[in-house]
């Protein structure tokens, strides 16, 4: 499905600070996986996961759901419907 109507620039600067952080904390998680001990970056990743889940709860307030399989709530009604998704922007 295709949106006829554009996104606003709101949509996309939150989309991409998401992408930012999810990014950091993939990167993070790999560092953590050979370096359990280094309590300073864990405590960054635990930071920026409640900042990563404070900015997705954003976008699904202002957008709709980010992830499907119960990751994400739906509106009444189906929201699920609604384009773009955020994997076609």
């Amino acid at each position: 499905m295709n949106s006829s109507a554009p996104m606003p620039e709101s949509y996309y600067r939150l989309l991409e600070k998401i992408q930012a952080v999810d990014f950091v904390l993939v990167d993070l998680t790999l560092y953590l996986d050979t370096h359990p001990n280094d309590f300073e970056t864990i405590k960054q990743f635990n930071q920026l996961a409640y900042e990563s889940k404070q900015l997705k709860a954003s976008f699904e307030e202002q957008f709709g759901p980010l992830l499907q399989y119960g990751g994400s709530f739906s509106q009444y009604p189906w929201d699920w419907k609604q384009a773009p998704w955020p994997w076609q922007v």
